[in-house]
């Protein structure tokens, strides 16, 4: 979906004289923890004529920022009938909007994420490791322009790449913790019909069940494409580690993974979909020369080379 226009919607709402905050936005949209996603969307709106990004704040009454300047806020706010003293909305609570006429898209989708969770396979569905995949998708500044995935597949034995693939497309789902897959998920699925053959794994760049709703990136690319998948995180979003171990609410989830000992911070591990916790950790481990796993690192590469060409 187009989550950028359907904010984009939801603020053009606002009548004359209103204001509204990120978080009540974010609560239209279906969560609260989309409040930072929408000060991204206001900040990438190309047009403040079409829709008043300004009458956007923060809900102690500040006007945080602005793409023309906090003058031209002000101005636009005063034109709006809405008064600001001193970097402030004056009388905010009268002027708050938060009456938005919304289905709650994001609450829809976190009621997915829960149904397809419940599908999610801790076992090794396959005998043989023969080849595993890398998947990574590269973004240029603009959250909403051309994005670029690739795909490397590798010899399992031989960690030999035997193909790569390139497709570019355009994100309309900004970067919202816990909802990543719905901003990469179209490039992942363009990607996997480029490929000439189903690898045995896929590796992709996010969480597997390392996730508050037990269905990360990896988890849910698993499920919807039904292959085995294993999720490699280059940063703690959720859980807590005990030893090598990551868990949340007591649950062991993934492990921290060093390739070395130069190496200062891990990776985290974590099964996706159809392959266990070990041998999601034995692949891993199979492919790391550096930091970041073979089959990951090159797609990484690959990606980032076609968006400075």
């Amino acid at each position: 979906m187009n989550l950028f226009e359907y904010t984009y919607d939801l603020v053009r709402q606002i009548p004359q004289g209103k204001i509204s905050s990120y978080g009540a936005v974010a609560n239209a949209l279906g969560d609260k923890i989309a409040s930072r996603a929408v000060g991204r969307m206001m900040n990438q709106n190309p047009n403040a004529d079409d829709m008043p990004c300004y009458k956007i704040v923060h809900s102690d009454g500040k006007l945080g920022g602005f793409g023309l300047g906090i003058d031209d806020k002000i101005r636009r706010l005063k034109q709006d009938d809405v008064l600001v003293n001193d970097g402030q909305i004056t009388d905010f609570d009268n002027v708050l909007y938060e009456d938005f006429h919304t289905d709650y898209p994001l609450k829809k989708l976190r009621e997915e994420q829960i149904k397809l969770s419940k599908k999610i396979i801790l076992k090794d569905s396959f005998n043989k490791i023969e080849t595993v995949a890398g998947i990574d998708v590269a973004y240029p500044n603009n959250e909403f322009d051309d994005v670029y995935g690739a795909c490397v597949v590798m010899d399992y034995d031989a960690r030999e790449v035997i193909e790569e693939k390139i497709v570019h497309a355009k994100t309309y789902f900004p970067y919202i913790s816990t909802y990543l897959v719905y901003r990469e998920l179209p490039v992942i699925e363009k990607l996997f019909k480029k490929i000439k053959s189903k690898p045995t794994v896929l590796m992709l760049d996010g969480n597997g069940i390392l996730h508050p709703y037990n269905i990360g990136l990896a988890s849910h690319v698993g499920v919807l494409l039904d292959i085995p998948t294993i999720g490699v995180a280059k940063s703690l979003l959720y859980g807590k580690i005990d030893g090598n171990v990551v868990k949340i609410n007591n649950q062991k989830r993934g492990y921290t993974l060093f390739s070395s000992k130069k190496i200062k911070k891990p990776v985290f591990v974590s099964p996706g979909h159809k392959i266990s916790f070990e041998t999601s950790n034995k692949i891993v481990n199979h492919f790391c020369n550096y930091k970041i796993p073979e089959p990951l690192r090159n797609a990484h590469i690959l990606a980032k080379k076609n968006i400075t060409l």
